[in-house]
């Protein structure tokens, strides 16, 4: 297994040498905060409370489907400190306009590993706009 540079040296890749993460299927992922720091809310009588960056968490993963139209969102929940979802690589049937280019803001055949970093990037910003905006802790 491939171990990561810098800070995350002690890391071990999970991810299957030479498997094709672009491939047709259903992938369950867990993605944990910085330091496992409480972000997301908390849970009160056994029930998950989300706070406002726990709802963008989970705004954010359903909009995945429509960056990426080959991409299903089944699943999620959102813990304080992290998220599972189980996110399925679906064909899709793509008709390409005779002039101009398709709607760019659109990814096809991404990887499963693009997704989850685009979906990393936005809630990423969007949390540092709530801290600086809102106060969120």
């Amino acid at each position: 297994m491939k171990h990561y540079s810098g800070k995350h040296r002690n890391r071990k890749s999970i991810r299957l040498k030479g498997y094709d993460y672009s491939r047709r299927g259903l992938y369950f992922m867990t993605i944990c905060c910085q330091n496992r720091s409480r972000f997301f809310g908390e849970v009160k009588n056994g029930k998950m409370i989300l706070n406002d960056a726990g709802k963008m968490i989970d705004k954010w993963y359903w909009e995945l489907q429509n960056k990426y139209p080959d991409k299903i969102c089944r699943e999620m929940v959102v813990m304080p400190n992290h998220f599972h979802c189980i996110l399925e690589n679906a064909p899709v049937n793509v008709i390409m306009p005779l002039r101009g280019h398709p709607e760019t803001n659109q990814k096809y055949n991404a990887t499963i590993g693009n997704a989850m970093g685009w979906l990393k990037t936005m809630t990423t910003n969007e949390y540092i706009r709530g801290v600086k905006q809102f106060d969120w802790h």
